[in-house]
């Protein structure tokens, strides 16, 4: 029995004596801070301090590829070495994500929008329209980007948006006779907001032709209309539209006759009641 008891308080001294070991008790190290540094500088340096370290990884455009975005612990905790510490990479090649749509958007909400998306706010122009503050365009490398299609993360989103209707005057372009890529160019060069209306068969939409416009680039009286910067002009376009087409519609019909109109009227009259 003597032998038994001293044998347990044997193993209870030496189990206690070794509890600091096993724990590592008092064999602490601050964690220090490898955000933004390269990653292997940064397991290089965890390492040396005794950290075992796993490695993640996440895509922030405005960082390098292979830095450091973030790390579990924070900087300066106390922890005992050993303890794994979590470190998240900045990739190298970016995912893709899908182009929101943010027309008739606001400012605000597009660029929500944008960033929930890891996409970036380009340039922002402001163009005279009637939907002031809403979106009218979102452009890629200058040229507009349909919603749904893939784009790698960071891409830069250029964005047109709305800046009400001008206090600015100006005569309305005649564009009866051109083609769709001509008056386009006209009419958005002067400001102005174009819906178009397709008419017939069309085999080749850039040569299509103008043959009607609203408002006219003249009035009943021969004098030029006028019109905002923003405002709206209709057109209607055909493929091939006729000679007698195009002249008619240059300038609206005036419900006022001339004398020569009518004495020319009183023959046609006179010659019809013989």
């Amino acid at each position: 029995m003597l032998v038994v008891f001293l044998l347990c308080g044997l193993l209870y001294i030496l189990f206690f004596a070794s509890l600091s070991f096993i724990t590592r008790h008092g064999a602490e190290a601050k964690v220090p801070l490898v955000i933004n540094r390269d990653v292997r500088m940064a397991v290089s340096e965890l390492e040396r301090l005794g950290f075992e370290v796993d490695v993640d990884s996440a895509y922030d455009p405005a960082h390098k590829a292979y830095t450091v975005l973030s790390q579990i612990p924070e900087v300066n905790s106390v922890v005992k070495t050993g303890r794994t510490i979590f470190i998240t990479v900045n990739k190298a090649e970016p995912p893709l994500t899908p182009m929101p749509n943010l027309q008739n958007l606001s400012f605000r909400s597009a660029e929500m929008i944008l960033k929930s998306n890891n996409l970036i706010l380009g340039d922002t122009t402001y163009r005279p329209d009637i939907a002031k503050g809403a979106i009218l365009e979102q452009l890629y490398k200058g040229q507009p980007i349909r919603p749904g299609t893939m784009l790698p993360q960071g891409s830069r989103i250029d964005l047109v948006i709305g800046d009400g209707l001008s206090s600015v005057q100006m005569n309305i372009p005649d564009v009866v006779g051109l083609t769709y890529n001509e008056a386009n160019a006209m009419l958005s060069g002067s400001g102005l907001t174009i819906t178009a209306l397709w008419e017939g068969e069309i085999t080749d939409s850039a040569n299509a032709v103008i043959y009607s416009q609203t408002p006219t680039a003249l009035n009943e009286l021969g004098a030029p209309n006028r019109i905002k910067q923003g405002d709206l002009v209709d057109i209607r376009i055909k493929q091939n539209p006729t000679p007698d087409e195009l002249e008619r519609n240059k300038t609206p019909q005036s419900g006022v006759t001339t004398e020569e109109e009518e004495q020319t009227k009183g023959t046609n009259e006179n010659q019809d009641y013989q």
